[in-house]
Order: structure tokens, then C-alpha cells, then sequence
């Protein structure tokens, strides 16, 4: 019997573009729990957003997290609803920042 594959959304794999450019940062969680131990490095490393984390749970399983403004987000909950971010917003179409900007000039 042959297996379906999954559909990919357009809109996680846009998503998932956008947050290539944002920078990571990659820890262990330790005795926390993988967001709590964002947390705590986000506060100890003072990280300002948009920040994507890589949280190390064991040795099969990480957690990803996304430090925006308004707060810290699931990462795949972000790929798929990226418009509702502005500091991602830049990074959507960085060439049209410039256009305009050479317009202006």
C-alpha cells in the first residue's frame, strides 16, 4: 500500500525562509524545562528580538522558540503565522527596503 505524502504549506515554507535570516542560538536545557531554560538565557545573554532558539531537550528531541517582542512563540507556531510578527516583516522583502530607499534619493 502506498503512503500519501504530506502536503508542505506555502505559507510554513515562507515562513521557515524568513526565519533563516534571523540569528540562533543553540543551548541545552539542562534540569529545566526547554522553555524555562530559553527564558533564562534569553535574560542572562540580555538577546534582543527577533532571536530564534534551539533548545537541546535529550539527546533525539529540540525545541525550537522564537524571541520576538511580544514575547517567546513556538517556532513552527511563527513559520505559519509570520505576517503577525514586524520585526519579521523587514526580512520578508529586504530588496524592496532598498529600492524605496534609492527611489527616495
Amino acid at each position: 500500500m502506498a503512503r500519501r505524502r504530506k502536503r508542505k504549506s506555502r505559507r510554513r515554507q515562507e515562513g521557515r525562509r524568513i526565519l533563516e535570516h534571523v540569528p540562533q542560538y543553540s543551548i541545552e536545557s539542562g534540569l529545566d524545562k526547554p522553555v524555562t531554560a530559553a527564558r533564562k538565557f534569553i535574560q542572562a545573554e540580555g538577546i534582543v528580538p527577533p532571536a530564534l532558539l534551539l533548545v537541546k531537550r535529550n539527546e533525539h528531541t529540540t525545541d525550537r522558540y522564537f524571541w520576538a517582542e511580544k514575547g517567546l512563540f513556538g517556532a513552527q507556531y511563527v513559520e505559519e503565522n509570520h505576517f503577525l510578527f514586524p520585526s519579521l516583516k523587514e526580512l520578508e522583502h529586504p530588496n524592496e527596503k532598498v529600492a524605496v530607499a534609492a527611489q527616495s534619493g
